[in-house]
């Protein structure tokens, strides 16, 4: 069976109250990135909500996705 990408559904919480233009502008860029064979964790859609909503800047998503990513990769402790 295929996998089905949906992170919406997923993740509906961090959807919620989220204009329907910027809504689809995530959607659309991670299933982009799906399309390629990488895996759509919520805390990188939660730091892309959070910059549509405007709680955080560009520079902060970046520097939040790097430390995130290198969580994950073991680099640095928790």
């Amino acid at each position: 069976m295929a996998e089905v990408f949906d992170i919406e559904s997923r993740w509906p919480d961090l959807f919620e109250g989220l204009p329907p233009l910027d809504r689809d502008a995530i959607v659309q860029a991670f299933a982009s990135s799906w399309h390629e064979g990488w895996v759509p964790n919520r805390e990188d859609v939660e730091l892309q909500v959070r910059h549509a909503r405007g709680e955080i800047s560009s520079a902060e998503v970046l520097q939040l996705a790097r430390e995130a990513a290198e969580r994950r990769a073991g680099v640095i402790a928790d």
